[in-house]
């Protein structure tokens, strides 16, 4: 989930929404055990990484999609144990190797996993440590057959973030876009609120039957599920204004609104929640709701506009 790069947090993180105390989310995990191999559904199939935390639950969702050549999404860790896992399940078949985003959870096994299968490697770019065979865009393909995928570029979690639309069993793999049980963290400069909001009505227009996320279960409810994120997207976001307007023309940093707003997270999470504030912050300052001194400093003064 991730943020590191995973840089802000390093998984980047997601904050349980609601609950209380910062522990594993109950939700993130359901019938998701590390190291298992589920088929999700015909020529769509699971393995968990060997990762697990409280910002990447029970570990990295791998997927392996196709009933014959396969490619795979996110091969996670590098990690000999899950790298032999990987293989074994692709069973001389893996052909493509497909990144949702650079962040440190997702893409270092995919070099060994290349060096083991001679696959092609692409996502949106490269990062220190990893070279693309080919960069993908908004509308571009991966794969063929029933192992191909068409990527749909997601910014707002990560600049560089895709998903994956499986047209043929409408599932879209969503990376860290969404993920089961808790929201993720938008960390500025490279997370951007009102791309991240965009983003994911571009998801939903698309009618998936199901998301598969590299943290937590399938999805098997997406447009009530994005409809949550968005609406609690949207009431962080006013949140955050109420507040600032309620400190007047002193204003407030961004630490003070997060004690304001973050009242049902656990204080040990108000770091990470830090940044979701930042985001929001600098949504509304490009809206015209708020300004600060420098935007581009979280620790800054902001103040209510209008």
């Amino acid at each position: 989930m991730s943020s590191d790069s995973r840089g802000v947090g390093s998984a980047a993180a997601s904050v349980q929404g609601e609950a209380a105390v910062p522990s594993m989310p109950e939700a993130m995990v359901g019938d998701v055990v590390a190291g298992q191999l589920v088929e999700l559904r015909p020529g769509l199939r699971r393995l968990t990484a060997p990762n697990p935390g409280m910002m990447t639950g029970p570990g990295t969702n791998c997927y392996l999609v196709g009933t014959g050549d396969l490619t795979v999404v996110d091969p996670g860790p590098d990690d000999e144990g899950h790298l032999d896992a990987l293989e074994e399940a692709g069973a001389g078949r893996i052909r493509w190797i497909a990144l949702t985003h650079t962040h440190i959870d997702h893409w270092p096994a995919a070099p060994g996993l290349a060096a083991r299968t001679d696959a092609e490697v692409v996502g949106f770019g490269p990062t220190e440590g990893l070279e693309l065979d080919r960069t993908l865009g908004d509308g571009d393909t991966v794969g063929e057959g029933d192992a191909a995928l068409t990527a749909v570029h997601t910014p707002g979690h990560a600049s560089d973030h895709i998903c994956f639309w499986d047209e043929q069993r409408r599932v879209l793999l969503t990376g860290d876009h969404v993920m089961s049980g808790s929201t993720v963290v938008i960390a500025p400069p490279d997370g951007d609120m009102a791309a991240y909001l965009a983003s994911l009505e571009k998801v939903r227009a698309l009618e998936p039957d199901a998301l598969a996320p590299a943290h937590g279960p399938l999805l098997t409810e997406p447009d009530a599920y994005l409809e949550h994120y968005i609406t609690h997207r949207l009431a962080r976001e006013a949140a955050v204004a109420d507040a600032l307007a309620a400190a007047g023309s002193a204003g407030a940093d961004t630490e003070a609104l997060v004690r304001a707003v973050y009242v049902d997270v656990h204080e040990l999470l108000h770091p990470v929640a830090r940044f979701s504030v930042w985001a929001h912050l600098r949504k509304l300052t490009a809206e015209g709701r708020a300004r600060g001194v420098d935007v581009d400093d979280p620790d800054t003064t902001w103040v209510a506009v209008g």
